[in-house]
């Protein structure tokens, strides 16, 4: 794994997010091509919920995924441990649909166990600092039966494909940040830790490794990003 993309301290981390929040979800739209839009819409389809249900969004930045997840009725929370992202979510929540915005750490989450029927967290299991600790977490907070979805990024499975993609990490999309980046370095970081992300494969493992059962994964635009579904235990 790249030593350089593990060696941020999670205050480091933080302090990184805290940089660039004012302009992260058009960034994030911008070096996505406007995937991320689909990939938000199909994590939120795979919860399978009823209107009602109480879902925490795990690194939730400013909310945009948070809001995804409360179209249909779901009672969804925000929250993340960059105080940055949870100021820039609520500067901008008047334009948006409420939710509730909480500031916490995925290793010691502010709920009381059983608290919600589903956790997501989307992009940021990456920056746990200690993976299995967090995933054991989430299973804490969630209900017996209830769910679990991590979307994350992944490897792309077809190789040609998977080649183009490392050399767009490495290469363009640093070049691309400067451009439309209010703190290009991030992205640097960003490029280094996908790489070092475990495959698919690998990732399931982790997550049944830690508490949680009949897990599964969905590709989505070929295996750039990954939906990991699993079920707490009883």
């Amino acid at each position: 794994m790249n030593r350089a993309a593990l060696d941020k301290q999670p205050r480091d981390v933080a302090r990184m997010f805290d940089g660039v929040a004012r302009r992260y979800d058009a960034t994030n739209t911008v070096l996505s091509f406007a995937q991320d839009r689909r990939w938000r819409r199909r994590t939120r389809q795979c919860l399978e919920l009823r209107p009602g249900q109480r879902v925490l969004d795990l690194a939730a930045g400013t909310g945009v995924s948070t809001v995804e997840l409360a179209r249909g009725g779901l009672r969804a929370v925000a929250c993340d441990f960059s105080l940055g992202m949870l100021q820039a979510g609520r500067a901008r929540a008047r334009r948006r649909r409420a939710v509730p915005f909480v500031a916490g750490d995925a290793m010691h989450l502010p709920f009381r166990d059983a608290t919600f029927d589903a956790v997501v967290i989307s992009f940021g299991l990456r920056n746990v600092n200690d993976v299995g600790a967090g995933l054991r977490e989430m299973a804490r907070v969630v209900r017996p039966g209830g769910r679990l979805v991590v979307c994350e990024f992944s490897r792309p499975t077809w190789r040609p494909f998977r080649v183009i993609y490392l050399n767009y990490l490495m290469r363009a999309l640093p070049a691309l940040a400067r451009r439309v980046s209010s703190n290009p370095e991030a992205y640097v970081y960003l490029a280094e830790s996908i790489r070092a992300w475990p495959a698919q494969h690998e990732l399931a493992a982790v997550i049944a490794d830690s508490g949680w059962r009949a897990v599964r994964h969905r590709n989505l635009t070929g295996g750039i990003v990954a939906l990991h579904l699993a079920q707490r235990g009883g």
